[in-house]
C-alpha cells in the first residue's frame, strides 16, 4: 500500500503552481491594461475604440481599433508572464532553452487570444446578447469603460485554461522532452 503524502505533495505543489501562476497573471493583467490605457489614450480615448483600423476585402467585417488593443496588450504581456512563469513559478523543474519553451508558450497564449478576440467584440458589439450595457458601461473614460472591462472581463475567462495547458505542455512535456535528449 502506498503512502498518500506523495499525493498529497503534488497536489501541494500543483496548488502552489497555481497560486503563483494567478500572481503572475495579475501581473500580467496590469501590464495588458496599462497597454491598453497607454494605446486608448494616443488614439484619442475610449470612446474612438470602435473606429476601423482596416476593412476586410470581399466581406462586411472589419478589425477595429479595439482588437488592435486586445492583440497589442496580449503579446506584451504575454512575453511578461512568460519570463516570470519560467523563473519564479515553474522553476524547481530542468529547464528547455528559452525558444523551446516560449513558442509552446505563445502557441497556447495565442489560441486563448484568438478566442478572446471574439469574446471582446461580444461584449462591445451592441448587437450581442453580451453586450455590457448602459448605464453601467459606456464608451467614457474612467472606471466604466466597456473597453476597459472587456478587456478585463475577457483577460479573467480565458486565464484558466492558459494554466491547465501550459502546466501540461509548455513547462513539463517540453522541458521533459528537452531533459531526456539532453
Amino acid at each position: 500500500m502506498t503512502s498518500p503524502a506523495p499525493t498529497r505533495n503534488r497536489w501541494h505543489n500543483t496548488l502552489r503552481q497555481f497560486v503563483k501562476f494567478g500572481i503572475v497573471g495579475g501581473a500580467g493583467v496590469v501590464v495588458n491594461m496599462l497597454v491598453a490605457i497607454l494605446m486608448n489614450k494616443a488614439n484619442g480615448g475610449t470612446i474612438n475604440a470602435q473606429s476601423v483600423v482596416w476593412a476586410i476585402p470581399g466581406t462586411p467585417y472589419n478589425v477595429r481599433f479595439t482588437t488592435l488593443v486586445w492583440i497589442v496588450g496580449f503579446l506584451v504581456a504575454n512575453v511578461f508572464n512568460f519570463q516570470l512563469n519560467r523563473s519564479w513559478t515553474f522553476r524547481h523543474t530542468a529547464k528547455a532553452p528559452w525558444f523551446h519553451e516560449f513558442w509552446p508558450f505563445l502557441a497556447v497564449g495565442s489560441a486563448a487570444a484568438i478566442a478572446g478576440i471574439f469574446i471582446k467584440i461580444a461584449f462591445t458589439n451592441p448587437t450581442s446578447p453580451v453586450y455590457l450595457p448602459e448605464p453601467w458601461f459606456h464608451e467614457n473614460a474612467g472606471l466604466q469603460s466597456r473597453e476597459y472591462w472587456s478587456q478585463l472581463l475577457t483577460i479573467v475567462i480565458t486565464t484558466p485554461i492558459n494554466f491547465v495547458v501550459n502546466k501540461l505542455w509548455t513547462f513539463s512535456h517540453v522541458r521533459n522532452k528537452h531533459a531526456s535528449l539532453v
